[in-house]
């Protein structure tokens, strides 16, 4: 379970919007929270990532990731496919960084539900630059099309973040599928946790 930010505490920790059914690790990323270390690129992300696995001794699994989280576990996913059964990618931003997307999220911003996470700054720069520099790789397309893990790309109906990016992965990945849970905002996971619980539990079943 992949969190947002980047550079947020792991917020998904929770016992009553665990995915029912499966067991659940949260890592908390490197410089954030409980973790040691500091600002780091996607690239590090992704190999804490697979030391963790080897660690609790998963051979494979579901990786889900709610906003930033899904970004990353694309990303993982087409760089370790042996390793992730499935991705769950909610409310995610996509490999964009369009004028027209960002527009419409900050005219958003203001209505969008307040809910309190802590992060790191320092961590949030890092990441986001390691982000942009690998939607800019030739390669980039390439890899996502030749990718043959299911992944699955839930929109929140209310959230202020375009979902084009998403329902465009969904048609490019060639296990790709795109849905949206209606009425609901960009922290469901908050502001709905039963709704989130039964999204979850439903994909990760499906997967």
């Amino acid at each position: 379970m992949l969190t947002g930010g980047p550079g947020c505490v792991q917020y998904l920790a929770r016992d009553e919007i665990a995915p029912l059914g499966h067991r659940a690790w949260y890592p908390e990323p490197r410089g954030v929270g409980r973790s040691g270390g500091g600002p780091h690129t996607m690239e590090e992300a992704i190999q804490d990532l697979e030391s963790i696995r080897t660690r609790v001794g998963a051979p494979a699994w579901i990786v889900v990731g709610h906003s930033w989280g899904c970004d990353l576990a694309v990303r993982y996913a087409v760089e370790h496919p042996e390793v992730v059964t499935a991705v769950v990618g909610i409310a995610g931003r996509g490999p964009q960084r369009d004028r027209t997307w960002s527009d419409v999220y900050e005219a958003g911003k203001a209505s969008e539900p307040v809910v309190d996470i802590d992060w790191v700054p320092e961590v949030h720069a890092a990441l986001a630059e390691s982000f942009t520099e690998w939607i800019h790789r030739p390669g980039l397309w390439r890899g996502l099309a030749d990718c043959g893990v299911p992944m699955h790309f839930i929109a929140a109906g209310e959230d202020i973040r375009p979902s084009w990016p998403l329902a465009q992965l969904a048609e490019l990945v060639p296990h790709g599928r795109f849905s949206t849970v209606p009425g609901v905002p960009h922290d469901f996971w908050f502001t709905h946790p039963e709704v989130w619980t039964k999204t979850v539990t439903d994909a990760c079943t499906t997967s």
